[in-house]
């Protein structure tokens, strides 16, 4: 079975997601950002899993516009951590890289499954 690269990456960066919570509640006691990204970070990969298993490819359309917009969302919390000192540049850049890619591939996937359902 081919691996669905949107799934694998919406995981994976879940996890740093999860990771930078977890470091930013212990370490730096921020709670009220640290739980916006937490939620907006993890939901991106939990909308891809519902867009695979859509009733049909409206709903799948509409499942991947949900999660691009919890990708956007999350890459605004991503700057907002960044300006405020919450995190260093370094992690910021690759978090940032990571959020920017995931949003394109959505947007490529949905650009496609839209373009199928047009030529349907």
């Amino acid at each position: 079975m081919k691996e669905n690269i949107l799934k694998t990456k919406s995981y994976a960066f879940a996890l740093n997601v999860i990771k930078l919570y977890q470091k930013l509640s212990s370490e730096k006691k921020e709670f009220v950002l640290s739980k916006q990204i937490l939620r907006s970070g993890t939901s991106i990969g939990a909308n891809i899993e519902e867009a695979n298993q859509a009733e049909s490819k409206r709903d799948f359309i509409h499942k991947l516009g949900i999660a691009q917009k919890e990708a956007n969302e999350t890459h605004y919390w991503i700057r907002l951590l960044t300006d405020s000192n919450y995190i260093v540049q370094s992690v910021s850049i690759i978090l940032k890289d990571d959020c920017e890619e995931l949003i394109k591939l959505i947007t490529s996937s949905i650009k496609t499954a839209k373009n199928n359902l047009d030529n349907a």
